[in-house]
């Protein structure tokens, strides 16, 4: 199959210096905004986090976004899965968004730092009841014999929590994802896009540098 004239131009518009926003927490958060509002995708939250393992392999999967501020940006998963056993080994890490209906990515590299007992225990309590017992059943990334164990395991964990609350397992938490640089890509005209760097310095502020595409 030949992909070679699959192509089209970025025409939706450039992005230059004087138009990002000094925080780049807050230029995420505008991005983040008309991504919702345009509707480009089901899922506005969804990102692909890139992890490193212990032999030197990059492993990425999609995780969905449940809180951003000026801390840094949070998700949740199942302690035993792939992706936390390699943040345990790296803690280095890579989320990308991908708006592609805007000609738009971000991409974010920091520090992976799991999250308090408390704030944790906060965010599962919201989750719909259904949500909390898969989270029970399943042992993340581990292998299977077949769906139906799956889901005759989740058929007992409903039954032993069939009444009273559901508490947070031992095993499932969050992270946050502490930033040390952002970059905000915008598609340009004959693949000259428009790509800013912000960059902690010592003292701990935001520097900005355009990249060439």
């Amino acid at each position: 199959m030949d992909l070679s004239d699959i192509r089209r131009e970025y025409l939706q518009g450039g992005l230059r210096r004087e138009n990002l926003l000094a925080d780049p927490i807050d230029q995420f958060e505008a991005w983040f905004k008309d991504s919702v509002k345009a509707k480009v995708n089901t899922d506005p939250t969804a990102m692909c986090m890139a992890t490193v393992g212990p032999d030197g392999r990059p492993s990425q999967r999609i995780v969905l976004l449940k809180h951003f501020d000026q801390r840094g940006f949070v998700f949740y998963t199942n302690l035993g899965s792939r992706k936390a056993r390699e943040i345990e080994h790296n803690p280095n890490v890579c989320l990308h968004f991908g708006w592609v209906p805007l000609e738009r990515q971000v991409i974010i590299y920091g520090r992976a730092r799991q999250l308090s007992v408390t704030e944790t225990t906060a965010y599962f309590l919201s989750r719909p009841r259904e949500s909390r017992i898969a989270a029970w059943t399943s042992h993340q990334s581990q292998k299977i014999s077949g769906r139906k164990m799956l889901e005759q395991a989740f058929a007992q964990m409903k039954a032993r929590f069939a009444e009273g609350d559901i508490p947070l397992p031992s095993f499932w938490g969050g992270y946050r994802v502490e930033a040390t640089e952002i970059e905000f890509w915008q598609g340009g005209g004959n693949r000259l896009h428009d790509r800013f760097m912000y960059s902690k310095d010592e003292t701990g502020q935001w520097q900005i540098d355009r990249l060439q595409p």
